[in-house]
């Protein structure tokens, strides 16, 4: 029998659907008393296993090969982990006339987090850009990750990260280092076996993550906190979101050009330094903020959607560049910047 596809047509990833159907979930039937601890021990456990995969997965030979470019993967940690931040810091000029403080906290958070890998590598592709380099760039932003974000959140949010403290340090490292380490120390003689079951153990990460999400909702429910965020506030935040994301866009393309990268790398550089993942955001927020994950996610998870429909189009137009023999865009018209394939969509929905 044949597989049922996604229509072509359809500009929202089903992942995405997959996470707002869940915040629906949450906001209809929140989890509470009994029900609300076993939901956050299962969350904890989700956590800490899509670390350990995180591990199981990354390359250690790979990693060590992809030093040798080093100019390039240093531009990309300067855009995740600094330039971002710069302009995260920048826009809290913004609270209270457009945003709220825990919508600001929340775009503050999403400049924090690594970048991503599989929608990187396959915009990368598209766009025919260095894949290697893309696939190490995304992989060390991942790794830094780890250890940077929690502590540029100490840094940057300080008590608002849902109280910092040495407790908090301890979760960070119990519940998203040790089981990193772990698929890292195991990875001889696991690493076999993630490769050939990839697309289950990509659907179990996913899942992970669904009940992630699940459990921060439905302790913002609990909480109350949705009475904070109206219609107004949520459309101030997507334009925020967009004149971020043309900023970093902008910065990475012409940039990467004035340190006089190749095409190639530039393409690398644009689609790692430019994008924020999902996949390791949400678990961090969710040691980080505690009861209050759920705004503290909501900026990253439409954050999300806009950079895989923007550089889906973007990847598709540096694709043609090359095919009229030209290494430069040309303006996309109104035509060409209609909604994504399938194809890059659903590559990128797998933030990690």
């Amino acid at each position: 029998m044949k597989r049922p596809q996604w229509p072509s047509w359809m500009p929202i990833d089903p992942y995405i659907l997959l996470l707002l159907g869940t915040v629906g979930l949450a906001a209809l039937f929140p989890a509470r008393g009994t029900g609300a601890d076993v939901a956050s021990g299962a969350s904890t456990a989700a956590i800490a296993f899509l670390f350990f995969l995180y591990g199981a997965r990354l390359s250690t030979r790979e990693a060590m090969d992809g030093l040798k470019h080093w100019r390039l993967h240093a531009t990309v940690l300067a855009c995740t982990f600094l330039i971002f931040p710069l302009l995260g810091l920048a826009a809290r000029g913004l609270e209270p006339v457009l945003l709220t403080h825990p919508l600001y906290q929340g775009l503050l958070f999403l400049t924090l987090v690594p970048s991503t890998i599989q929608s990187s590598i396959a915009f990368t592709s598209i766009a025919r850009g260095n894949v290697p380099a893309a696939i190490c760039a995304g992989s060390f932003s991942s790794l830094v990750g780890i250890v940077v974000t929690p502590l540029l959140a100490a840094a940057v949010l300080g008590s608002s990260a849902g109280g910092f403290s040495a407790d908090s340090l301890v979760d960070i490292v119990l519940q998203l280092l040790v089981p990193f380490v772990a698929g890292q120390l195991l990875r001889r003689w696991i690493g076999g076996f993630v490769a050939r079951h990839k697309k289950v153990l990509g659907l179990v990460d996913r899942g992970s993550i669904l009940l992630v999400v699940y459990t921060a909702f439905s302790e913002g429910m609990v909480q109350g906190i949705w009475h904070q965020v109206s219609p107004a506030r949520l459309g101030g935040l997507l334009v925020v979101e967009a004149v971020l994301l043309a900023v970093m866009l902008t910065l990475t393309w012409y940039g990467a050009k004035a340190l006089r990268f190749g095409r190639e790398d530039r393409i690398a550089i644009q689609f790692a330094g430019s994008k924020k993942s999902l996949a390791s955001g949400l678990p961090m927020a969710s040691v980080l903020f505690g009861a209050h994950a759920s705004l503290a996610v909501l900026p990253l998870m439409l954050f999300h959607q806009m950079q895989l429909m923007v550089c889906a189009v973007i990847a598709k137009r540096r694709s043609r560049d090359v095919s009229a023999g030209t290494g430069e865009p040309a303006p996309l018209t109104p035509r060409e910047s209609a909604a994504p394939t399938r194809t890059a969509v659903g590559t990128g929905s797998r933030s990690h």
